[in-house]
């Protein structure tokens, strides 16, 4: 996948008024961040407390992303996405109405920045997964650069605007600036009409086995594995100055709203020049070097905010922080997309967030902690070597560009003919699949099949294993299970070309000209007591 300008996805209309809107509706969420994290230095001003409100914020992506990654799988995304943005505007606007009530208290400050959270969180997955939709598959790594840039534009301009409107309308004017916001995306999804896709003619997957089906490809996809061991190992100690800049701002500098405003402005500013330099970047370092180059910068940020105790210091550590945190977001969130294929996108990159955002729940708990016990220098110091060492303990997790993979469905594996139908609910079905291999292959044969075990369990069985007949040489046998009919139907449009081509490699070791498949459906007869 080319590294491409960011630019280059605007030459879609789609995209463009996607973006815009969500640009537009992610300035009043910065502001309402930036206005609740002031809020509560008013309300109370411990760091365990202040830091509560990004746990708040974050630990909803953590509970909720995979259930809402299953509905993005299941749903017409842009239905699920409109209905859950009108909740998002009702439950802003009654935070809105509390706060310029003053009834406000640092609990119900925290709850309503949970329940946004919630409907953020489902909301993550299903619009990250619309991305491919809006694009062609040449511009997506432009498209999701893009929409780091977006978002980081919003980071720059809102927290910035939120300490202006602050001091000039009261501390009520940016909850109902979010409010109000949000309906750039209602209007956006209502005017959006997605090309008809060539949906599968099964019906769609139920919730509870979506879900367990999730689960299983994020186990058995090591690309996706990769992926999130890598961003865990970032996210958990990136999370240190997003949860304690408030406290640096007005307890280290001594500043008022409109400098943590101006500080967390300085992160998007230096995020959004650091999309210009991806290209740039990614050539010169690849995704792993440049991971690896983010995080250490990171690392400087945090010792900088450790010892700032003038504003310059300070913009300059955020500055570096905004450039550090583009560059590791944006190579991980590609490595994600392609690492997954269609049918499990929504899920996968649930994952991702659940990984993302429950990193930075349990690290903005801990450097809260670790603030109140050693002071805010010494959280910064310590999480600035835990970046460090999770370089080197993470460097063998590699990140995915999507190169010379091709994870489209290859529909090559014939649909199975029976001679009585089944019902859809109907299981567990045993298939087997039976080999004949030249002796002298014997080895290399049980050497590549093992890389097909990975591919039977990431697209829904439950159980393998490979067989070799005691009285026939050359004879193997492979067998897995699912966990009805329908489930193995869904299995064979789930079988990718870049799978194929391990198929493929594993037929050319046999013997016979096809492998004999056989499909065993449980009886369903009662066990005796």
């Amino acid at each position: 996948m080319r590294n491409a300008s960011p630019w280059i996805a605007f030459r879609h209309t789609t995209f463009t008024v996607v973006w815009t809107a969500t640009v537009v509706a992610n300035v009043g969420t910065w502001m309402y961040n930036a206005a609740s994290g002031w809020l509560m230095t008013s309300l109370d001003a411990d760091p365990l407390t202040v830091s509560l409100v990004q746990v708040a914020s974050s630990l909803p992506m953590f509970l909720f992303a995979l259930p809402a990654g299953a509905l993005a799988d299941t749903v017409d995304k842009r239905r699920f996405l409109i209905g859950c943005e009108i909740v998002l505007t009702i439950v802003a606007a009654a935070s809105a109405v509390l706060v310029g009530l003053n009834l406000v208290t640092p609990p119900i400050l925290l709850l309503f920045t949970f329940l946004l959270g919630a409907g953020a969180a489902f909301t993550a997955p299903a619009w990250q997964s619309v991305v491919p939709q809006l694009v062609p598959k040449q511009d997506l790594a432009a498209a999701i650069a893009s929409n780091g840039v977006g978002v980081n534009i919003s980071r720059a301009i809102g927290p910035a605007l939120g300490g202006v409107v602050i001091g000039g309308l009261g501390i009520a004017a940016p909850f109902w600036i979010n409010a109000l916001s949000n309906f750039a995306v209602i209007g956006a999804l209502l005017w959006w009409r997605p090309a008809s896709s060539q949906d599968s003619a099964l019906p769609p997957e139920r919730l509870a086995g979506a879900m367990v089906n999730g689960l299983r490809h994020a186990r058995f996809n090591p690309r996706l594995r990769a992926t999130l061991v890598r961003a865990a190992a970032f996210f958990f100690f990136a999370s240190a100055y997003w949860a304690l800049l408030p406290l640096v701002a007005r307890n280290q500098i001594a500043g008022g709203p409109e400098l943590y405003g101006i500080l967390l402005g300085a992160v998007g500013v230096g995020a959004i020049a650091g999309a210009f330099m991806l290209p740039w970047l990614k050539a010169s370092f690849g995704p792993d070097g440049l991971v690896a180059a983010g995080t250490a910068g990171t690392a400087l940020s945090l010792i900088l905010l450790g010892i700032a105790r003038y504003p310059e210091i300070g913009l300059a550590a955020c500055l570096i922080a905004g450039i550090s945190w583009i560059a590791v977001l944006a190579t991980v969130n590609v490595s994600v997309q392609v690492s997954l294929p269609d049918w499990v996108r929504g899920r996968g990159l649930a994952m991702f967030v659940t990984v993302f955002f429950g990193a930075m729940t349990a690290g903005s708990a801990l450097w809260g902690q670790l603030a109140s016990a050693l002071g805010l220098p010494g959280a910064h110091f310590l999480a600035a070597a835990g970046a460090i060492v999770g370089i080197a303990l993470t460097w063998h997790w590699k990140l995915q560009t999507g190169a010379g993979v091709d994870l489209a469905p290859s529909m090559h594996w014939p649909a199975p003919v029976l001679a009585n139908d089944a019902d859809a609910d109907r299981g567990p079905v045993l298939i087997t699949v039976e080999y004949r291999i030249a002796p002298d292959r014997r080895e290399a044969f049980l050497t590549h099949i093992r890389a097909l075990e990975q591919q039977r369990r990431r697209d829904g069985a439950y159980s393998w294993d490979v067989f070799e007949d005691a009285a026939e040489t050359g004879r193997f046998l492979e067998t897995f299970m699912v966990a009805s009919w329908l489930e193995h139907l869904r299995q064979h449009q789930r079988v990718t070309n870049a799978d194929r081509v391990v198929q493929d490699a594993i037929h050319e070791f046999g013997a016979a000209a096809e492998p004999k498949v056989t499909h065993f459906i449980a009886a369903n007869f009662r066990k005796p007591a």
